[in-house]
C-alpha cells in the first residue's frame, strides 16, 4: 500500500504535468505511421521493434531507410537492429476464386517479406483488430516536473489495461486475405530477467470464408492449406547508421552476409530438441579489418556491432484443426531462399507462375544442407544468389481447413550475445592488440589466455550462439508453463527526478514492496546522453527490503552535466530458474528518462561575479569540460541574477543567441550555437546580462531591501577556439 507521503508527491505531480501534458496533446495510442499505415511498438525489454497493421513488418516498412528492426540491446538505441524485414503467406491447392470464376491450382497470399505498396489487395486494411494491452499501465516519469519517460512519450501507449494478460504487454492485430482465411497475430513481450529478449508469436489461421474487404463470404474446404514465415535478418546494426554512414558494409544492413542454419528437423534424432532457425552476421569480404567476425569498429573503440545471433523456434504446432495437441514435426519446412527471388516481390495473386512457385517454396520441405553449411569457411556475401542474400522460411501444414476450421502457430523470436560491458572489453582489447597500441591480457572463453587477438574476438563472438540458446530455451519453457515464468516485482508506478542546487533528488511509488519476494531496488545514472551506442550505465543506488526506501538524494552529480536515470525494482533471487539466487529485476525501459536533469546554482547575489566558464573556451579540451558525451560544445554562465535575459554578441556587435533566465537558479548553459542553429567560430564574445525584474534581498533583515533592480546591466567578454 502506497505511505502517506508518496500520496502527496503523487498528487501534486499530476497537478503540475496534467496541465502540460493536455496543452501539448496527449500522444495518441497509435503512435507511429509507417509505409504501409499505423504501426505499434513493443519497447518494455531489451528487445524492442514495432508491429504494423498489415500484419507482417516489410522491408523499409517502418520509419527509417536502413531498419529498426529487432533491436537488440536496446539500452543502446534502437539502431541495435537485427533484421530487415518479416513476413507470412497463406496458401493451398485448387482454390476456387470468386474473382475469375474459376479454380486456381495453386494461391497464395500474405505480406511480404517485400514491401508491395498494397497492390496485391490480398490482405486487407484497415485490419478488423489493432492494439496494444498491458498488465499494467505505464508509470508516470517526470523530471523537474516535466513527464520524461523515454518510451512512453511516443510507444508504450497502451489501448487496454489487463490484470489477467499472461506477458507484460501483448500486440494483437486480425486481417482478412482473400484467401477466405482470418490471420490473428498475438505477439507477448515480457520486460523481466531472463525473458526480455525474446518475443512470442500465436498465429490463428480460421477458414471463416471472407475474401474481400467488404465481408463477402463464399465457403470451400481449402485443401493442402500451409502456412510460412519469412525471417530475412541482417546484423550490422549499429556499424551502419545511413548510407555512407559507419564503418560497416552498406549492403549488409539487408542482409547480403547473413548467414542462416537451422537445427532440429527431426525430432526422432537423438539429442532433438527444438525445431529453430538461427542467423547471424557473416564476416564481410570487403571489410578492411583482418577478421570481420562480430563487425569491430576498428577506426575508435573496436566494439563490436554485430556480437549477437537472433533466432526463431517452433513452440506449437497443432496436429489438425481437430487434433489441438502439438505436431513434433511442424515446420515440415525449414529452408533458406534467395531475399531477391522475383517471388518475394511479385504479389499478384492471378500470376499462376508466381503462386506455384510461392507454394514450392513454402511447402519444399528441409534443405539436405543449410545454408551455412554451404557458405562454410568462405565468405556469405561472396556466396551463392544476388546481392540481397538469404532468408530462413519456416512452413508449417499441410492441413486440410473446411469452413470453420482453425489452426494455431506458435513460435518464438528472440535475439541474445555479448553484454555491452563484455563486448566494448573485448572490441578494445582485439583493437589494441592489433594496432600496437597496447598488450591486453586476452582472456578466451574457456578462462585461458592467448595473444591470438583474431582468435580471442571471434571465440568470444561465437559465444553469442550458446545465449541464443539459452533465450530459446527460457521462451519453451515460459510457453510450456502456460506463461507462468518467475517474475520480478513491478516497477514503482511513478519515479520523479529534481534537479537542485547540491543534488538531484530522486523519488518513487512503493506498490513493488508488497510483492512477496521484493528485496529492494537499484538506481543507474547516465551522463550526457540515454539509450544512445555510447551510452555507460553506472549504478549508483541499491537498498534491500530490509533497508527499502522511496527517496535518494544523488550527491556525487557533479556541476555541467546532464543526467539521466532509471529504476528497477528487485527480488530475492529465489524465483531465479537461470541463474539460481541473482535477483530478477522489473524493466528498466519502464522508468528510464529522457530529461535531462543537472545540478542547479544558486542564484548570484552580486552583478559584478557573473562569469563565464570556461574561459577561454577550447574544443580541444571538451571531454575535461562537461563531459565527452555532451553533443555539443558547451560553455556556463554562473552566477546569475534570479530572473535576467541574456544575450551574447559578437566581438562586432552583432547579436547571435538571446534567452530569457526565469527559473531563479544562478547558471545557465548555451551549446555554442545561434539562436537559427548554427554552431559559432572562434572569435572573441561578449555577454550581456540585464536584471528583468527587482528582486528583493532575503538575506538582509530589512524592509523593502532590493537586490537586484530592473534594467542594471554587466557584460562579461569570453573567448572561443575552435
Amino acid at each position: 500500500m502506497m505511505n502517506i507521503k508518496t500520496e502527496i508527491q503523487k498528487g501534486w505531480l499530476l497537478l503540475a504535468v496534467t496541465a502540460a501534458f493536455l496543452l501539448s496533446g496527449a500522444p495518441s495510442a497509435r503512435a507511429t505511421i509507417g509505409v504501409s499505415g499505423e504501426l505499434k511498438w513493443l519497447r518494455i525489454g531489451s528487445l524492442q521493434t514495432y508491429f504494423s497493421e498489415q500484419g507482417a513488418e516489410t522491408e523499409c516498412d517502418g520509419v527509417s531507410d536502413v531498419t529498426i528492426d529487432f533491436s537488440w540491446p536496446a539500452d543502446y538505441g534502437l539502431i541495435q537492429y537485427t533484421t530487415r524485414a518479416n513476413g507470412w503467406w497463406i496458401g493451398c491447392k485448387d482454390f476456387y476464386d470468386t474473382v475469375t470464376k474459376e479454380t486456381q491450382a495453386y494461391k497464395v497470399v500474405g505480406i511480404g517479406p517485400r514491401h508491395d505498396d498494397g497492390q496485391s489487395k490480398a490482405v486487407f486494411s484497415p485490419p478488423i483488430a489493432f492494439k496494444l494491452v498491458g498488465r499494467y499501465d505505464h508509470p508516470l516519469v517526470v523530471v523537474d516536473n516535466k513527464l520524461a519517460s523515454v518510451i512512453n512519450t511516443q510507444y508504450d501507449m497502451l489501448d487496454a489495461v489487463d490484470e489477467n494478460l499472461p506477458a507484460d504487454r501483448m500486440f494483437m492485430v486480425k486481417n482478412h486475405t482473400s484467401l477466405g482465411v482470418d490471420v490473428t497475430k498475438r505477439v507477448y513481450a515480457f520486460g523481466g530477467t531472463n525473458h526480455d529478449n525474446y518475443f512470442i508469436y500465436e498465429f490463428v489461421l480460421k477458414n471463416t470464408g471472407v475474401v474481400d474487404d467488404k465481408g463477402t463470404t463464399y465457403e470451400q474446404t481449402l485443401k493442402d492449406f500451409y502456412f510460412c514465415l519469412h525471417h530475412r535478418w541482417a546484423l550490422s546494426g549499429e556499424s551502419i547508421l545511413a548510407y555512407a554512414e559507419g564503418w560497416g558494409i552498406w549492403e549488409s544492413c539487408w542482409g547480403r552476409n547473413t548467414i542462416n542454419d537451422v537445427i532440429g528437423t527431426n525430432p526422432a534424432a537423438p539429442g532433438f530438441e527444438f525445431s529453430a532457425c538461427l542467423g547471424w552476421y557473416g564476416p564481410h569480404s570487403e571489410r578492411s579489418v583482418p577478421d570481420d567476425w562480430g563487425c569491430p569498429d576498428e577506426r575508435e573503440t573496436g566494439v563490436l556491432a554485430a556480437a549477437k545471433y537472433i533466432g526463431a523456434v517452433a513452440l506449437h504446432a497443432d496436429k489438425s484443426p481437430q487434433d489441438k495437441t502439438n505436431d513434433s514435426k511442424q515446420p515440415s519446412t525449414t529452408y533458406y531462399a534467395d531475399s531477391d527471388h522475383t517471388t518475394m516481390y511479385n504479389y499478384n495473386q492471378y500470376d499462376k507462375v508466381a503462386m506455384a512457385q510461392k507454394y514450392e517454396l513454402m511447402s519444399k520441405g528441409h534443405a539436405a544442407k543449410t545454408q551455412a553449411e554451404e557458405v562454410g569457411d568462405t565468405k556469405a556475401d561472396a556466396w551463392g544468389p544476388g546481392i540481397g542474400g538469404t532468408q530462413s522460411e519456416q512452413g508449417f501444414g499441410p492441413y486440410t481447413l473446411k469452413p470453420g476450421d482453425s489452426v494455431r502457430i506458435v513460435i518464438a523470436q528472440g535475439v541474445a550475445g555479448l553484454s555491452r560491458e563484455k563486448n566494448r572489453e573485448v572490441g578494445a582489447n582485439w583493437r589494441n592488440a592489433w594496432k600496437g597500441l597496447a598488450s591486453p591480457v586476452m582472456v578466451r572463453p574457456n578462462g585461458s589466455t592467448t595473444t591470438d587477438f583474431n582468435l580471442y574476438k571471434k571465440e568470444w563472438v561465437w559465444t553469442s550462439k550458446d545465449s541464443l540458446m539459452q533465450t530459446l530455451r527460457s521462451a519453451v519453457s515460459n510457453f510450456k508453463s502456460g506463461y507462468k515464468a518467475p517474475q520480478p516485482p513491478p516497477p514503482p508506478a511513478m519515479f520523479t527526478v529534481s534537479s537542485g542546487g547540491d543534488r538531484i533528488a530522486l523519488s518513487w511509488a512503493d506498490n513493488a514492496m508488497s510483492w512477496p519476494k521484493f528485496n529492494g531496488y537499484v538506481i543507474y545514472r547516465s551522463e550526457g546522453n540515454v539509450m544512445q551506442p555510447k551510452t555507460v550505465y553506472t549504478k549508483i543506488f541499491e537498498c534491500g527490503k530490509a533497508d527499502a526506501v522511496t527517496s535518494f538524494d544523488d550527491v556525487t552529480a557533479v556541476r555541467g552535466f546532464d543526467y539521466y536515470y532509471y529504476i528497477q525494482s528487485k527480488d530475492d533471487g529465489s524465483a531465479n530458474e537461470v541463474h539460481p539466487g541473482a535477483p530478477l529485476y522489473s524493466s528498466k525501459f519502464m522508468t528510464v528518462t529522457n530529461e535531462k536533469a543537472r545540478l542547479l546554482r544558486s542564484a548570484g547575489t552580486v552583478l559584478e561575479n557573473v562569469r563565464v566558464v570556461p574561459n577561454p573556451y577550447d574544443i580541444r579540451a571538451r571531454s575535461l569540460q562537461f563531459g565527452q558525451y555532451s553533443q555539443y560544445d558547451r560553455i556556463a554562465f554562473y552566477g546569475l541574477p534570479p530572473k535576467c535575459k541574456l544575450r551574447i554578441y559578437t566581438e562586432s556587435g552583432a547579436l547571435i543567441w538571446e534567452k530569457e533566465h526565469t527559473n531563479g537558479a544562478g547558471d545557465e548553459l548555451w551549446d555554442s550555437m545561434t539562436s537559427s542553429g548554427q554552431i559559432i567560430v572562434s572569435g572573441v564574445y561578449m555577454l550581456y546580462v540585464e536584471v528583468t525584474e527587482d528582486t528583493p534581498d532575503t538575506w538582509a533583515n530589512k524592509d523593502n531591501a532590493i537586490l537586484y533592480t530592473r534594467g542594471e546591466t554587466v557584460i562579461r567578454k569570453f573567448v572561443v577556439i575552435r
